[in-house]
Protein backbone atom coordinates (compact mmCIF):
# COMPACT_ATOMS: atom_id res chain seq x y z
CA UNK A 1 0.00 0.00 0.00
CA UNK A 2 1.28 3.61 -0.96
CA UNK A 3 -0.46 6.80 0.14
CA UNK A 4 0.65 10.51 0.59
CA UNK A 5 3.29 12.32 -1.30
CA UNK A 6 6.61 13.96 -0.89
CA UNK A 7 8.13 13.55 2.74
CA UNK A 8 4.75 12.07 4.01
CA UNK A 9 4.60 8.80 2.04
CA UNK A 10 3.60 5.53 3.77
CA UNK A 11 5.03 2.39 2.46
CA UNK A 12 3.23 -1.03 3.69
CA UNK A 13 4.33 -3.94 2.83
CA UNK A 14 2.88 -7.04 3.53
CA UNK A 15 3.42 -9.94 5.68
CA UNK A 16 2.30 -12.34 2.50
CA UNK A 17 4.48 -10.70 0.40
CA UNK A 18 7.78 -10.91 2.73
CA UNK A 19 6.79 -14.73 2.88
CA UNK A 20 7.06 -14.71 -0.69
CA UNK A 21 10.19 -13.44 -1.11
CA UNK A 22 10.07 -9.37 -1.21
CA UNK A 23 12.72 -7.67 -0.61
CA UNK A 24 13.96 -3.63 -0.04
CA UNK A 25 15.98 -4.67 -3.60
CA UNK A 26 12.27 -5.21 -5.51
CA UNK A 27 11.25 -1.47 -4.44
CA UNK A 28 14.25 -0.49 -6.12
CA UNK A 29 13.48 -2.07 -9.05
CA UNK A 30 9.78 -1.51 -9.17
CA UNK A 31 10.62 2.37 -8.72
CA UNK A 32 13.56 2.09 -11.71
CA UNK A 33 10.68 0.37 -14.34
CA UNK A 34 8.32 3.14 -13.32
CA UNK A 35 10.67 6.14 -13.91
CA UNK A 36 11.65 4.43 -17.51
CA UNK A 37 7.80 4.27 -18.04
CA UNK A 38 6.80 7.50 -16.91
CA UNK A 39 9.80 9.72 -17.76
CA UNK A 40 11.54 7.81 -20.41
CA UNK A 41 10.85 10.59 -23.24
CA UNK A 42 13.01 12.98 -20.96
CA UNK A 43 15.73 10.37 -19.51
CA UNK A 44 17.93 7.98 -20.71
CA UNK A 45 19.10 6.04 -17.36
CA UNK A 46 18.32 5.37 -13.74
CA UNK A 47 19.96 4.88 -10.31
CA UNK A 48 17.79 3.93 -7.38
CA UNK A 49 19.46 4.30 -4.13
CA UNK A 50 17.47 3.11 -0.87
CA UNK A 51 18.47 5.21 2.40
CA UNK A 52 17.70 3.36 5.68
CA UNK A 53 19.75 5.01 8.55
CA UNK A 54 17.91 8.09 10.24
CA UNK A 55 20.50 10.05 9.53
CA UNK A 56 20.89 10.12 5.83
CA UNK A 57 17.63 9.98 5.21
CA UNK A 58 17.39 12.76 7.47
CA UNK A 59 20.15 14.40 4.80
CA UNK A 60 17.97 13.25 2.26
CA UNK A 61 14.82 14.66 3.67
CA UNK A 62 16.46 18.01 3.95
CA UNK A 63 17.64 18.13 0.42
CA UNK A 64 14.29 16.93 -1.14
CA UNK A 65 12.24 19.70 1.11
CA UNK A 66 14.96 22.33 -0.30
CA UNK A 67 13.59 21.06 -3.84
CA UNK A 68 10.16 21.10 -3.17
CA UNK A 69 10.60 24.50 -1.95
CA UNK A 70 12.36 25.32 -5.38
CA UNK A 71 9.26 23.83 -7.02
CA UNK A 72 6.60 25.66 -5.07
CA UNK A 73 8.32 29.24 -5.61
CA UNK A 74 8.27 29.05 -9.41
CA UNK A 75 4.03 29.62 -8.86
CA UNK A 76 3.82 31.45 -5.77
CA UNK A 77 3.78 34.88 -7.88
CA UNK A 78 1.57 33.46 -10.18
CA UNK A 79 -2.60 34.33 -9.74
CA UNK A 80 -4.65 32.54 -10.90
CA UNK A 81 -6.32 35.00 -13.24
CA UNK A 82 -2.85 34.84 -15.03
CA UNK A 83 -4.00 31.81 -16.90
CA UNK A 84 -6.90 30.95 -18.75
CA UNK A 85 -5.73 27.40 -18.41
CA UNK A 86 -6.01 24.84 -15.38
CA UNK A 87 -4.90 21.29 -15.11
CA UNK A 88 -6.67 18.15 -13.77
CA UNK A 89 -5.01 15.28 -11.64
CA UNK A 90 -7.15 12.11 -11.69
CA UNK A 91 -4.15 9.72 -10.47
CA UNK A 92 -6.56 8.98 -7.25
CA UNK A 93 -9.49 7.73 -9.49
CA UNK A 94 -8.43 3.89 -8.72
CA UNK A 95 -9.51 4.30 -5.01
CA UNK A 96 -11.74 7.68 -4.97
CA UNK A 97 -13.57 7.06 -8.65
CA UNK A 98 -15.65 10.17 -8.66
CA UNK A 99 -12.08 12.36 -7.66
CA UNK A 100 -11.05 15.28 -9.07
CA UNK A 101 -8.27 17.71 -8.73
CA UNK A 102 -8.50 20.80 -10.31
CA UNK A 103 -4.53 22.46 -10.22
CA UNK A 104 -4.57 26.30 -10.06
CA UNK A 105 -1.47 28.47 -9.86
CA UNK A 106 -2.95 29.79 -6.93
CA UNK A 107 -4.44 25.80 -5.52
CA UNK A 108 -1.97 23.38 -5.93
CA UNK A 109 -2.52 19.72 -5.43
CA UNK A 110 -4.37 17.91 -2.67
CA UNK A 111 -1.02 15.38 -1.87
CA UNK A 112 1.31 18.66 -2.59
CA UNK A 113 3.12 16.56 -5.68
CA UNK A 114 1.89 18.80 -7.86
CA UNK A 115 1.34 22.74 -8.92
CA UNK A 116 0.20 24.10 -11.96
CA UNK A 117 3.42 24.19 -13.74
CA UNK A 118 4.52 20.76 -12.44
CA UNK A 119 0.82 19.34 -14.50
CA UNK A 120 2.21 21.33 -17.31
CA UNK A 121 4.92 19.81 -17.70
CA UNK A 122 3.30 15.69 -16.86
CA UNK A 123 1.04 17.03 -19.76
CA UNK A 124 4.00 17.65 -22.19
CA UNK A 125 5.19 14.78 -20.98
CA UNK A 126 2.08 12.64 -21.62
CA UNK A 127 -0.39 14.41 -23.39
CA UNK A 128 -2.95 11.79 -22.66
CA UNK A 129 -1.78 11.43 -18.65
CA UNK A 130 -3.78 12.06 -15.92
CA UNK A 131 -3.12 15.55 -16.21
CA UNK A 132 -5.14 17.33 -18.08
CA UNK A 133 -5.81 21.35 -19.63
CA UNK A 134 -8.83 22.61 -18.37
CA UNK A 135 -10.07 25.55 -20.02
CA UNK A 136 -11.60 28.01 -17.30
CA UNK A 137 -14.26 29.28 -19.18
CA UNK A 138 -16.92 31.43 -18.32
CA UNK A 139 -16.54 33.10 -14.35
CA UNK A 140 -19.95 31.81 -12.70
CA UNK A 141 -18.70 32.73 -9.14
CA UNK A 142 -15.41 34.95 -8.99
CA UNK A 143 -16.00 35.02 -5.22
CA UNK A 144 -16.04 31.10 -4.24
CA UNK A 145 -13.54 30.35 -7.77
CA UNK A 146 -16.07 28.54 -10.02
CA UNK A 147 -16.11 28.09 -13.61
CA UNK A 148 -18.08 26.85 -16.41
CA UNK A 149 -14.66 25.16 -18.13
CA UNK A 150 -14.14 23.73 -14.72
CA UNK A 151 -17.65 21.95 -14.18
CA UNK A 152 -17.70 20.62 -17.46
CA UNK A 153 -14.62 18.57 -17.35
CA UNK A 154 -15.32 17.59 -13.10
CA UNK A 155 -18.79 16.53 -14.62
CA UNK A 156 -17.06 14.33 -17.56
CA UNK A 157 -13.81 13.02 -15.64
CA UNK A 158 -16.20 11.92 -12.68
CA UNK A 159 -18.56 10.75 -15.10
CA UNK A 160 -21.70 12.48 -13.69
CA UNK A 161 -20.71 12.65 -9.93
CA UNK A 162 -19.89 15.43 -9.56
CA UNK A 163 -21.38 18.69 -11.00
CA UNK A 164 -20.01 21.41 -10.03
CA UNK A 165 -17.37 22.70 -7.07
CA UNK A 166 -15.59 25.65 -6.06
CA UNK A 167 -11.89 26.13 -5.78
CA UNK A 168 -12.21 28.86 -3.29
CA UNK A 169 -14.62 27.25 -0.61
CA UNK A 170 -14.70 24.52 1.60
CA UNK A 171 -18.44 25.42 3.06
CA UNK A 172 -19.77 25.37 -0.09
CA UNK A 173 -19.54 23.12 -2.76
CA UNK A 174 -15.42 22.37 -1.82
CA UNK A 175 -13.26 20.57 -4.17
CA UNK A 176 -13.51 16.30 -4.00
CA UNK A 177 -11.10 15.12 -1.93
CA UNK A 178 -9.41 11.88 -1.94
CA UNK A 179 -7.29 9.94 0.68
CA UNK A 180 -3.89 11.05 -0.55
CA UNK A 181 -4.64 14.75 0.71
CA UNK A 182 -1.51 16.61 2.70
CA UNK A 183 -4.18 17.73 5.43
CA UNK A 184 -7.82 18.21 5.85
CA UNK A 185 -9.41 21.51 7.01
CA UNK A 186 -12.91 21.14 8.97
CA UNK A 187 -15.20 24.07 10.37
CA UNK A 188 -15.18 25.38 13.85
CA UNK A 189 -19.01 26.41 13.92
CA UNK A 190 -18.23 27.48 18.12
CA UNK A 191 -15.22 29.66 16.75
CA UNK A 192 -16.90 30.74 14.24
CA UNK A 193 -13.55 29.44 11.76
CA UNK A 194 -11.90 26.56 10.26
CA UNK A 195 -9.00 24.05 11.44
CA UNK A 196 -6.28 21.73 9.62
CA UNK A 197 -4.96 18.92 10.29
CA UNK A 198 -1.87 16.62 8.83
CA UNK A 199 -1.60 13.49 8.12
CA UNK A 200 1.41 13.32 9.96
CA UNK A 201 -0.22 14.30 13.16
CA UNK A 202 -1.96 11.66 14.82
CA UNK A 203 -4.04 13.11 17.71
CA UNK A 204 -7.59 14.42 18.75
CA UNK A 205 -8.81 17.54 16.99
CA UNK A 206 -11.02 20.58 17.98
CA UNK A 207 -13.38 19.15 15.12
CA UNK A 208 -13.87 15.44 17.27
CA UNK A 209 -11.90 13.78 14.33
CA UNK A 210 -8.23 12.26 14.02
CA UNK A 211 -6.92 13.07 10.31
CA UNK A 212 -7.29 9.38 9.78
CA UNK A 213 -11.39 9.17 10.50
CA UNK A 214 -11.92 12.52 8.65
CA UNK A 215 -10.08 10.76 5.56
CA UNK A 216 -12.15 8.04 6.08
CA UNK A 217 -15.21 10.11 6.38
CA UNK A 218 -14.93 12.30 3.54
CA UNK A 219 -12.16 11.07 1.25
CA UNK A 220 -13.41 9.43 -1.06
CA UNK A 221 -14.16 11.69 -3.74
CA UNK A 222 -17.02 13.50 -2.31
CA UNK A 223 -17.84 17.18 -1.81
CA UNK A 224 -18.01 17.14 1.88
CA UNK A 225 -19.35 20.88 2.65
CA UNK A 226 -17.43 22.01 5.87
CA UNK A 227 -14.67 19.85 5.18
CA UNK A 228 -11.41 20.03 1.99
CA UNK A 229 -8.54 18.48 1.56
CA UNK A 230 -5.15 20.36 0.37
CA UNK A 231 -1.99 20.24 0.72
CA UNK A 232 0.99 22.02 3.15
CA UNK A 233 1.51 24.64 0.68
CA UNK A 234 -2.00 25.63 -0.08
CA UNK A 235 -2.63 27.21 3.09
CA UNK A 236 -0.78 30.39 2.73
CA UNK A 237 -1.55 30.60 -0.92
CA UNK A 238 -3.69 33.31 -2.13
CA UNK A 239 -6.39 32.31 -2.46
CA UNK A 240 -6.86 29.07 0.28
CA UNK A 241 -10.55 29.33 1.15
CA UNK A 242 -10.53 32.87 0.31
CA UNK A 243 -14.50 32.50 -0.31
CA UNK A 244 -14.54 31.77 3.40
CA UNK A 245 -12.32 34.49 4.47
CA UNK A 246 -8.98 33.17 3.78
CA UNK A 247 -6.42 32.58 6.39
CA UNK A 248 -7.91 34.98 8.45
CA UNK A 249 -10.55 32.33 9.43
CA UNK A 250 -7.50 29.26 10.84
CA UNK A 251 -8.17 29.04 14.40
CA UNK A 252 -6.26 25.65 15.00
CA UNK A 253 -3.35 23.67 13.83
CA UNK A 254 -1.28 21.31 14.42
CA UNK A 255 2.14 22.40 16.30
CA UNK A 256 4.52 21.04 13.90
CA UNK A 257 2.15 21.91 10.83
CA UNK A 258 2.04 25.52 12.21
CA UNK A 259 6.39 25.49 13.38
CA UNK A 260 6.48 24.44 9.45
CA UNK A 261 4.62 26.85 7.79
CA UNK A 262 6.04 29.82 9.93
CA UNK A 263 7.65 32.03 7.89
CA UNK A 264 4.54 31.84 5.50
CA UNK A 265 1.72 31.89 7.89
CA UNK A 266 3.61 35.11 9.02
CA UNK A 267 4.13 36.74 5.58
CA UNK A 268 0.36 35.91 4.77
CA UNK A 269 -0.98 37.24 7.78
CA UNK A 270 0.97 40.53 6.77
CA UNK A 271 -0.30 40.52 3.51
CA UNK A 272 -4.11 40.09 4.58
CA UNK A 273 -3.25 42.97 6.93
CA UNK A 274 -3.42 40.82 10.69
CA UNK A 275 0.67 40.88 11.28
CA UNK A 276 0.34 38.94 14.19
CA UNK A 277 -1.77 36.19 12.74
CA UNK A 278 0.60 33.39 13.48
CA UNK A 279 0.87 33.94 17.26
CA UNK A 280 -3.56 34.11 17.49
CA UNK A 281 -3.94 30.45 15.80
CA UNK A 282 -4.39 27.83 18.41
CA UNK A 283 -2.41 24.08 18.27
CA UNK A 284 -2.72 21.70 20.02
CA UNK A 285 -0.64 22.65 24.07
CA UNK A 286 -3.50 25.20 24.31
CA UNK A 287 -6.32 22.98 23.74
CA UNK A 288 -8.05 20.33 21.59
CA UNK A 289 -11.67 21.14 21.92
CA UNK A 290 -13.17 24.31 20.56
CA UNK A 291 -14.42 25.36 24.20
CA UNK A 292 -10.71 25.29 25.19
CA UNK A 293 -9.25 27.00 22.73
CA UNK A 294 -12.03 30.01 22.15
CA UNK A 295 -10.91 31.82 25.74
CA UNK A 296 -7.45 31.72 23.64
CA UNK A 297 -8.83 33.02 20.58
CA UNK A 298 -10.68 36.35 22.81
CA UNK A 299 -7.29 36.95 24.61
CA UNK A 300 -5.45 37.44 21.06
CA UNK A 301 -7.98 38.95 19.34
CA UNK A 302 -8.39 36.40 16.42
CA UNK A 303 -10.27 38.31 13.57
CA UNK A 304 -12.31 35.22 12.65
CA UNK A 305 -14.69 35.68 15.56
CA UNK A 306 -14.97 39.60 14.08
CA UNK A 307 -15.66 38.28 10.89
CA UNK A 308 -19.20 37.46 9.18
CA UNK A 309 -20.83 33.87 10.29
CA UNK A 310 -19.77 30.70 8.61
CA UNK A 311 -23.18 29.14 8.84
Amino acid sequence: MHIGQRDISWVRISKAAIDKGFTLKDIGVVLHAKFHQDFGKILDKVQITLYTKKAAVDKMTKLARDNYATRDARVDNMVDSDVETYYSCTLCQSFAPSHVCTVSPERTGLCGAYNWMDCKAAFEISPTGPNQPIEKGECLDAKMGQWKGVNDFVKKASRGAVEKYNLYSMVVDPMTTCGCCECIAAMLPGCNGVMTVGRDYTGETPCGMKFTTLAGVMGGGACSPGFVGHSKHNITQGKFILGDGGLLRMVWMPKMLKEELKDRITKRGEDMGVPGLYDMIADETVGLTEEEIMPFLKEKGHPALDMESLV
